[in-house]
């Protein structure tokens, strides 16, 4: 075991406050790292010690392997926590923080290779019995006739409509729905055009298209010992340009329910633990499946570091899970998580810093007022959570993410939980910058939301409606 002293946080925002406060409780000494925009931000302040990395531009600063090398040797550090986004998932930022002796908190590098790439993340998921969405196993050579051949042949295979993804995607860039044959070439050269221009990765492929679709994920944990732990599941279906906002556990969807929805569960939480165990997972990441209407699950994705909406599981299981990663880290066995017991409901709304009624066009802008509802802030309770990287005087700048805050609310039922967290979101005030707490109020209030009947769709919908 290598008993960690100081973390090296290579991230911003929240999410290094967040993994900052574990590291207080711990005793453990902190690094934090920011650019020029950042140098007044709160979690520089937070840290025991602070380290500029670069101009504002991400790939200039937080996308700097060299500058956070850098950072490294000047402090010391011993670890390096990568939070999420960034570097988090990046291989080569994980290799080369080993090779000088220094503890990545997260997989190692060959599993950051095996999920960083989509296919080879659907190989790794068809290998260990767990299947993914109808589709291409292999990107698509769409520069001979012989491979629009065969992508044409698939597509008729699977059925119209399909959707073509870039292999190296995310967020929705380089992915188009195709409805009918004639569109499919056009469709294929230019998600390649725009994988290569987003992601210097000039590959696509095809997955039949799931109509009404919900995004579930679990939650994993592994240690070094060849142990893996399934958490339970999380509900990320209400989403707008393919990014989440509200967030919940468990999932409140109908083919959960019952006596087979318990099974179905199950075998969704064990269909997780096969794909990371096919590859000796270690630490915490999250295996993305999507659902469509009549509950079958189809394997996305595995998340191979920390996510934003960790707190949900958190909340429902009484763990830490930046701790959990920590102790993994410096070589602990991992306790029996099986035996924890997940109690309640908890659900998570992202408040960020745009307008749902323009297409939630980001609305960066002065924080000049800043108020949480009580029981929130610094004096967090059992039932409500708020982490932000933004305090009153803070400006939300166009440079990162216009994340402002994520507000945790938990409930002993799902309807307790609603109920919390809509007083917590009516209790805040933030101004003057444009926010969507508005938006995630008619989100808890709508039917659909309080009967569990929606899918990732919804929150488009609903930010048309009067």
């Amino acid at each position: 075991m290598k008993k960690i002293r100081k973390i090296l946080v290579a991230n911003r925002g929240e999410i290094a406050r967040r993994v900052m406060r574990t590291c207080k409780r711990l005793g453990i000494a902190t690094v934090a790292v920011h650019s020029e925009a950042d140098a007044s931000a709160p979690h520089v302040s937070d840290a025991d010690e602070a380290v500029l990395v670069g101009p504002p531009p991400a790939k200039d600063s937080y996308l700097s392997i060299p500058a956070m090398l850098d950072a490294i040797a000047k402090t010391g550090a011993d670890a390096v926590h990568p939070g999420y986004g960034f570097l988090s998932e990046k291989s080569a930022f994980a290799r080369a923080v080993a090779e000088r002796g220094v503890t990545f908190i997260g997989p190692p590098p060959d599993v950051l290779d095996a999920f960083g790439d989509k296919m080879k993340a659907r190989h790794v998921a068809l290998a260990a019995g767990t299947s993914p969405v109808p589709g291409t196993d292999e990107p698509i050579p769409i520069d001979t006739p012989e491979g629009l051949a065969r992508a044409a042949e698939v597509a008729s295979q699977v059925g119209y409509p399909v959707v073509v993804k870039a292999v190296g995607g995310g967020g929705g860039i380089g992915m188009q729905v195709v409805a009918e044959a004639a569109g499919l070439e056009r469709a294929l050269k230019s998600c390649s055009d725009r994988g290569k221009a987003s992601f210097a990765d000039a590959r696509v492929y095809l997955e039949r298209y799931v109509a009404q679709p919900r995004h579930i994920e679990v939650q994993v944990m592994c240690d070094t010992h060849g142990q893996a732990f399934a958490l339970g599941e999380r509900e990320c279906s209400v989403q707008r340009r393919h990014q989440k906002i509200v967030e919940e556990s468990p999932s409140p969807a109908a083919f959960f329910a019952g006596e087979a929805g318990e099974a179905r569960r199950a075998a969704l939480l064990e269909a997780a633990l096969r794909v990371v165990k096919h590859v000796g997972y270690v630490g915490a990441g999250t295996c993305e499946f999507i659902a469509d209407d009549a509950g079958n699950l189809y394997f996305l994705e595995v998340n191979a570091r920390l996510q934003v909406e960790h707190p949900v599981t958190e909340m429902v299981t009484g763990l830490d899970l930046v701790e959990l990663q920590i102790r993994v880290a410096e070589g602990e066995r991992l306790p029996d998580l099986s035996a924890v017991k997940r109690a309640g409901h908890a659900i998570e709304a992202r408040v960020y810093a745009e307008d749902p009624a323009k297409g939630f066009i980001p609305k960066p802008g002065n924080v000049d007022e800043l108020v949480w509802a009580a029981g929130a802030g610094e004096s967090q309770t059992r039932s409500l959570r708020v982490e932000s990287g933004v305090v009153a005087g803070s400006k939300v700048t166009p440079f990162y993410d216009p994340m402002i805050a994520k507000v945790v609310a938990w409930g002993a039922d799902r309807a307790a939980a609603i109920a919390e967290l809509d007083r917590a979101l009516a209790g805040t005030t933030i101004a003057p910058c444009t926010t969507n707490v508005a938006f995630l109020r008619k989100v808890l209030a709508s039917e659909e939301f309080a009967a569990g009947r929606y899918d990732t769709k919804f929150a488009e919908v609903l930010a048309k409606r009067p």
